[in-house]
């Protein structure tokens, strides 16, 4: 299927349930896009595909390890981790899906379930578009689409100002600047500014600009994962696709957006414990509630 194996080791496992890990990578357009494949080589469920942007496979260790009943199949975006491709050049979010659809091609396993998060899920959404086919449930967690907001004049605006940041001062008053915004609640106020919250130095993010700008988030798919315009009325006739947010996200950008999405599709909203980043169980110094999370996951996949 166009794929090279990089490498296979055991996780355990009897001789009748067969436990793999294996990394691969399919190549799209002279770019390797690394894939992971981990679980039982023969699951009584559907695959389940874990898609982050522009968060590599590597957040997905937690909860990928509550499915060990199911075959997973993690990615890198391009760009991120095994995907890089020695470009700092804006990414589309159909350049996206259009890797994301060669990995599912080349992994061969048939139809999969889909848990999709925060850049991941307008990844999703391109791909639905694209091939939807290939999926079956697919839940979208926290969406940052900026374009279904009511106040997406606002919210456009305070993502240009973010970009700016890290034009001007690099990556860690950019991302002092993405979490204050990503934790504002409510709609943005005209002329709400993203400073406006704690500053690098006082989150312990980098404070010295190294001069880089080639950063996955705020080079390449800032504008990609919030500004998408997808077409809402063929994607709304797309069946099984659930849009979820996190209890403790409720009123904050990304939430807002999947409550937004969730109207204007017709798509079920269910609710998920902790917050944006709940699935998280150390990944990145970051703590959710992962067990919790992987329980409503299954609960929904299950009932699907």
């Amino acid at each position: 299927m166009g794929d090279t194996a990089e490498g296979r080791a055991s996780k355990g496992g009897s001789s009748d349930d067969q436990v793999m890990s294996t990394a691969r990578s399919v190549d799209v357009d002279g770019v390797g896009i690394a894939w992971y494949l981990t679980g039982p080589e023969v699951a009584d469920h559907r695959p389940l595909l874990l898609v982050g942007l522009p968060m590599d496979a590597s957040g997905f260790a937690t909860l990928s390890s509550h499915f060990d009943d199911r075959t997973v199949i993690t990615y890198d975006p391009r760009g991120a981790a095994g995907s890089v491709d020695g470009s700092s050049a804006p990414l589309s979010i159909d350049t996206h899906a259009t890797d994301l659809r060669r990995v599912l091609e080349a992994a061969d396993v048939g139809v999969v379930d889909v848990f999709a998060s925060s850049g991941g899920a307008v990844t999703m959404l391109a791909l639905l578009a694209q091939a939807p086919h290939l999926v079956g449930t697919v839940v979208l967690h926290e969406p940052p689409l900026t374009t279904v907001l009511p106040d997406r004049v606002a919210a456009t605006a305070v993502v240009d100002e973010i970009a700016a940041i890290y034009r001007d001062h690099g990556f860690g008053p950019a991302m002092a600047a993405f979490i204050a915004a990503g934790g504002h609640l409510g709609e943005f106020p005209d002329g709400w500014s993203p400073t406006s919250g704690p500053s690098a130095a006082d989150l312990g993010l980098p404070t010295d600009d190294d001069g880089s700008r080639d950063d996955v988030m705020f080079a390449r798919t800032l504008y990609a994962s919030t500004g998408h315009e997808p077409d809402l009325e063929p994607l709304a006739e797309i069946a099984g696709v659930i849009v979820a947010s996190g209890e403790e996200s409720q009123g904050q950008l990304m939430a807002r957006a999947a409550h937004a999405l969730a109207d204007a599709t017709g798509w079920p909203h269910e609710m998920f414990p902790s917050h944006h980043d709940g699935f998280l169980g150390g990944e990145f110094g970051q703590h959710g509630a992962p067990a919790e999370f992987a329980a409503r996951l299954r609960e929904l996949l299950d009932g699907s």
